[in-house]
């Protein structure tokens, strides 16, 4: 028997606000969804952590025995900037100032995304098909959606009617915005706006003569609103209706309102039975933005070559520290947070990595079946990584004790506690046992705090011959020391 028909999953539905028991629309089956990159730039923390969430999700889908396709898209066209339908490509722009092909710009940054995600221990998914290789797939949807009455043409552009189609509709079901609110928050049209209401959105854009990335249409040469590639990618390769879609919490509206609007005009149907948002990652309890430089891209963690944190951490930490906050929760990253994290991660692994040496006897003293269906339980509520978690720290303490002669085991639960961690650790969370344990290079960051606390002192004793090297020394062995507002830093080339 499958496991998810012995282990009842709930999810929380982003459509009602509400857990509901999952049940897929094809017994055994999932089909899931959900908003990949746009490739105009290297991949941006936060959104490693909305795929990430994912990734634990199709991870924990397929545990429980579910057949999942998987389908994340690659934005490679049609997202103008601000997320509006006016101003220019976010490729086409990149593009434009680094006088390059757009396809060189898509190429570069889709490598970067693989790569990070890689290294991150991303399971693939099932299918990740581009924007740019679906435009006929959008025109015949455009042609629908005009033809059933809710979108028009003007100038060479399309707009879906947000009015017309909010008469037998309900545009705003999934953010909770009413079109009246909308309308009286919204600026009046001006003589150069195409629209026929503000609320409407682009659906086929018109490109100016300027505009790179242009395929012809009906309606002459042009190229995709953002919102429309989404609807086709996931009903050709899902169906009119699936189970799950996913994305960040900022899509919710418009991105996914508009998605729900052009699949109901389009095929007369609800598109996804079951609505998932994760939410975003701060840094040092601020928004993470390039603008204010309170910003890291994830090879700088991995490098410790920043000015942020105090040394280097590796992927699959960094994963960890990810996975023990729900993903419908804020999560902050910031350089205590990962050292506790590392510190946990390894007494995880030590853990796992002593069970095998652990001695039997002919009874037990940790109830490992009772603790192992509160794993599932964790799990089973909305994906609980965090209680996991607490749970995997149970067992920790279980073996630690089972180590010093304090407790006892027996061969069969030390097989099922074996078996449960390996699956609940490495399948569900990701996570790969790279033992941090006292090796030379772990002490690195204790030892080369120890000299700069010299160097410090010496500086304070104006002994600059003494501090200078100490500086250099540590340079000719590939250890740069930096000198901030915030006390000193390093990094190993």
């Amino acid at each position: 028997m499958q496991l998810y028909k012995s282990q009842p999953l709930k999810v929380y539905n982003s459509l009602n606000g509400q857990k509901e028991v999952f049940e897929s629309i094809s017994e055994g089956y999932v089909g899931m969804y959900v908003c990949g990159p746009t490739v105009y730039s290297n991949v941006h923390l936060g959104n490693c952590r909305t795929f990430m969430s994912f990734d634990m999700i199709f991870r924990y889908l397929k545990h429980l025995g579910y057949k999942v396709r998987y389908v994340r898209n690659i934005t490679d066209a049609g997202h103008l900037e601000n997320d509006a339908d006016e101003g220019e490509d976010k490729i086409a722009k990149k593009a434009r100032l680094e006088r390059i092909e757009p396809m060189e710009v898509v190429q570069r940054y889709t490598v970067d995304f693989h790569t990070i995600l890689q290294k991150f221990n991303f399971l693939p998914p099932s299918i990740e098909p581009t924007a740019t290789g679906h435009i006929i797939e959008q025109i015949e949807i455009i042609k629908d959606i005009i033809e059933k009455g809710f979108a028009y043409e003007i100038n060479g552009s399309v707009y879906f009617n947000v009015p017309k189609f909010n008469d037998s509709h309900n545009y705003g079901k999934l953010s909770g915005r009413k079109l009246e609110d909308m309308i009286s928050n919204t600026r009046e049209l001006t003589a150069q706006d195409e629209k026929k209401s503000p609320q409407d959105f682009a659906l086929w854009k018109k490109a100016e003569p300027q505009h790179i990335m242009r395929w012809p249409s009906p309606w002459g040469d042009g190229f995709p609103g953002w919102h429309l590639e989404c609807t086709a990618m996931s009903t050709k390769y899902l169906g009119k209706t699936f189970d799950i879609h996913g994305g960040g919490m900022d899509l919710k509206f418009p991105h996914h309102e508009c998605e729900i609007a052009q699949a109901e005009a389009s095929n007369g149907t609800s598109p996804v039975k079951y609505w998932m948002h994760a939410n975003m990652l701060t840094m040092n309890g601020k928004k993470m933005a390039k603008s204010t430089g309170n910003n890291i891209l994830p090879e700088e963690i991995f490098t410790g070559e920043n000015n942020i944190l105090s040394k280097a951490f590796s992927p699959t930490v960094v994963r960890f520290f990810m996975m023990q906050a729900h993903y419908t929760s804020i999560l902050d990253l910031s350089n205590d947070a990962l050292l506790a994290s590392e510190k946990g991660y390894t007494k995880l692994m030590d853990a796992i990595n002593a069970i095998e040496a652990l001695n039997t006897s002919n009874t037990s003293t940790f109830d490992v079946s009772a603790w192992r269906q509160k794993c599932y339980d964790a799990m089973n509520d909305d994906f609980n990584s965090p209680t996991l978690i607490a749970h995997l720290f149970e067992a920790v303490k279980q073996i630690n004790a089972l180590k010093e002669g304090k407790a006892s085991i027996t061969e069969s639960d030390k097989t099922l506690l074996q078996e449960t961690l390996n699956a609940f650790v490495f399948d569900v969370l990701g996570l790969e046992n790279k033992n941090t344990s006292a090796t030379d290079s772990d002490k690195l960051p204790d030892v080369v705090s120890l000299l700069i606390q010299l160097r410090k002192e010496a500086r304070d004793n104006k002994d600059f011959a003494t501090s200078d090297k100490i500086r250099d020394q540590l340079a000719a062995l590939g250890i740069q020391l930096k000198d901030g507002k915030d006390g000193t830093t390093f990094s190993v080339s």
